[in-house]
């Protein structure tokens, strides 16, 4: 199936009703592209976790046209969950509520919680306003790509990893490039159970105090596995004196049949033929917007490894590091 483009309402059309008949879509949100399935079908989400190949015990995502569909899937909102809707959806931001009894099962990963999110991106929004209109509540969609690999963040991503049999919604490049942050609202005091642009300080001034961290009896969350986002070539991070080190070594054995490395660094490395260099940008959001697609790039030449410069320890870089140290485990 061609690509379909996402500011064409009979497209649009085309894919609410796909997936208010149990079909997969894929379509783009500001955070990256999402792998969706109407989330109140059992049998079709679980067509979601055999295409991705990711275990059925790991929650989706629930993606949803408006805050008042929320009601549809969570058993109650309490004060936390509500100034955080309030303030920041839609938006990269997935709240972690108690899921309505004998509601989207298959979706939560079997657990008592579910994730909620109302993406900011139009074309999402359109989709799921088209799919509302349809009888279909919400969408869970995690990131469309098989379990583990590199998030997409262009429609040509899920094409490469899901051939042309199936239906992308093309909305071009994704502006965030990392998945939403994850606040638990099931508990007395919220938990950041994953960082994202959506920063630690503005949720915390918004609830009016500290996030705690998540423990033993927090809910399982997407994207919190060891290693995840991780690319076909081993990634390992580096401090940028480490990293210029190995640079210079490789340089002085140059010739010696090495495979060329891929390098994203903030520095740029003097020319050599023993690696492929991307250079990363001083601003988190710059880094954190084209992250995946570098991994890719990366991958398609055929690099042997991947060196990464480590990000700086500021807040604004929690969601960067996070992916990257994902990816770097192994």
């Amino acid at each position: 199936m061609p690509l379909l483009p996402g500011d064409d309402p009979h497209a649009i059309d085309v894919a609410a009703r796909l997936l208010a008949a149990g079909e997969l879509v894929a379509f783009p949100t500001e955070t990256v592209y999402g792998l969706g399935a109407r989330a109140d079908d059992d049998a079709a989400v679980a067509r979601i976790f055999a295409a991705k190949g990711r275990p059925s015990d790991h929650p989706l995502i629930v993606h949803i046209a408006d805050a008042a569909a929320a009601r549809a899937f969570a058993a109650d909102l309490n004060p936390a969950a509500q100034r955080l809707m309030a303030a920041f959806w839609p938006g990269p931001l997935t709240l972690v509520v108690h899921r309505r009894p004998g509601v989207a099962a298959a979706a939560a990963g079997g657990q008592s919680s579910i994730g909620l999110r109302l993406p900011a991106h139009p074309v999402a929004q359109a989709l799921l306003r088209a799919a509302a209109a349809l009888g279909v509540p919400g969408v869970a969609a995690p990131s469309a790509n098989r379990h583990g690999r590199v998030s997409p963040t262009t429609a040509m991503h899920v094409q490469q990893e899901f051939g042309a049999g199936l239906a992308v919604l093309d909305g071009g490049a994704c502006d965030v490039g990392i998945e939403s942050a994850i606040v638990d609202c099931t508990s007395e005091r919220p938990a950041l159970l994953r960082p994202g642009q959506l920063g630690r300080g503005p949720l915390e001034a918004v609830l009016g105090a500290a996030l705690a961290a998540p423990d033993a009896a927090s809910p399982r969350a997407p994207g919190t596995l060891a290693s995840h986002y991780a690319p076909a070539a081993p990634v390992h991070l580096f401090d940028a004196a480490t990293l210029r080190d190995r640079l210079r070594a490789r340089q002085e054995r140059a010739g010696h049949g090495d495979r060329v490395v891929g390098v994203y660094s903030r520095f740029v490395p003097e020319a050599a033929a023993g690696w492929f260099h991307r250079v990363m940008p001083s601003d988190a959001a710059a880094v954190a917007h084209e992250l995946f697609a570098v991994l890719r790039e990366f991958d398609a030449a055929g690099v042997s490894a991947i060196w990464v410069e480590r990000p700086p320890p500021d807040p604004e870089w929690d969601g960067v590091r996070d992916r990257l140290s994902r990816a770097a485990a192994t």
